[in-house]
């Protein structure tokens, strides 16, 4: 028998989220934080970025096709047929900045499919896509929004300041990520901080970090790279002193004679223990020896140009990702998510009124 066969995955209930008595008042102070953060860089800039996740390094369209011959836990939602979804890749880093890439932090990777049939969310009921938001680290830094206030205000008191220093203490704290990683570990502190190793964005893998509905289960997805051209990138380093080094390195992948077309996988990991491997606590990672990450879906990318000077950006301010621009069948789970549905919400409505540019879902166009 399949190991997968013998996976028993744990059927949610609505008790299993848990508010916090004070979670509404966090979340509208993250709102004061994050929107405090947009109108800084708006006002330093003469123009509105997203509060989080604010420099994109590629915009990229492509397909994503759900396999076939799933087993019947996996086979569930809009991975329940194989078929085909136009998607658009967007890839960036977190801060509100426009940073210089000297200043390594996290990356992350934003899907969004195009014309997914079912039931949706409340909150996406005038749209017909499905996004899904992943960084590339199993698990978030802080367990939820009150945790993570702190670091927010931390991010808010430096934005748009000393953009030096900040070169100069990133490649410190690389440096001792180096040391961390040398000895077998790693630090997700040091990493968010600016010490995240400036190695090449396509060779990541990235996690959703947080929880989702899979049909009557609850998962947590990853995109991972399964082409030989970008697993050949995994840990490859970015050692160029450009300040756009990883949207340069990912234009020259797709458009300059690289390695594209490229194929990831998009894999979900499904809940067997909901003590080990919790809803509300998005810091543990989920054991993978209790579940595995399984493909149920592939990504192909063409070769094509990711980033046109001015146009890209123009098509940053017109488009938004949200996890819940979802199928009902894959409704967002947990207190950062439901943080989220609010903070994102706030900072679309301040981009597009600043920018006076309208945020809507992109034009179905061919991959």
């Amino acid at each position: 028998m399949s190991p997968l066969t013998d996976i028993q995955p744990v059927v949610f209930t609505p008790e299993m989220e848990q508010p916090a008595p004070d979670e509404i008042a966090t979340i509208a102070e993250l709102v004061d934080v994050f929107l405090g953060m947009a109108h800084t860089v708006a006002e330093y800039e003469g123009h509105a970025f997203r509060a989080v996740h604010a420099k994109g390094h590629a915009l990229l369209r492509g397909k994503l096709n759900v396999l076939g011959g799933l087993p019947p836990v996996y086979a569930q939602g809009l991975f329940s047929q194989p078929g085909q979804y136009n998607a658009m890749m967007r890839i960036s880093s977190p801060p509100a900045e426009q940073l210089s890439d000297q200043v390594s932090t996290p990356r992350a990777v934003a899907l969004k499919l195009m014309r997914v049939p079912g039931e949706r969310v409340p909150e996406s009921r005038d749209h017909d896509t499905q996004d899904f938001l992943m960084v590339n680290a199993p698990a978030f830094t802080r367990p939820g929004p009150k945790e993570f206030l702190s670091d927010a205000r931390l991010l808010a008191a430096t934005t748009e300041k000393a953009p030096e220093a900040k070169e100069m203490l990133s490649s410190v704290l690389r440096a001792a990520e180096a040391v961390v990683e040398a000895f077998g570990g790693e630090s997700e502190t040091l990493k968010t901080l600016g010490g995240e190793p400036a190695t090449h964005p396509l060779g990541d893998t990235f996690y959703a970090q947080t929880p989702f509905l899979y049909g009557p289960y609850i998962a947590k997805f990853a995109l991972a790279p399964a082409s030989a051209s970008l697993t050949a990138l995994t840990g490859q380093k970015l050692s160029s002193d450009d300040e756009d080094a990883q949207r340069h390195a990912i234009s020259a992948f797709f458009h300059d004679g690289g390695g594209a077309p490229a194929t990831w996988e998009l894999r979900v990991q499904l809940c067997t223990d909901p003590e080990r491997m919790p809803i509300e606590d998005a810091s543990v990672p989920w054991p993978e020896d209790l579940s595995p990450f399984v493909p149920v879906a592939t990504l192909e990318v063409p070769a094509q140009q990711s980033w046109l000077q001015g146009r890209s950006q123009v098509e940053e301010d017109e488009i938004a990702f949200d996890p819940w621009h979802a199928i009902a069948a894959h409704r967002p789970l947990g207190a950062l998510n439901r943080a989220r549905k609010v903070v994102l919400a706030a900072s679309r409505q301040f981009r597009g009124g600043f920018n006076r540019c309208p945020i809507h879902e992109p034009k179905l166009r061919r991959a």
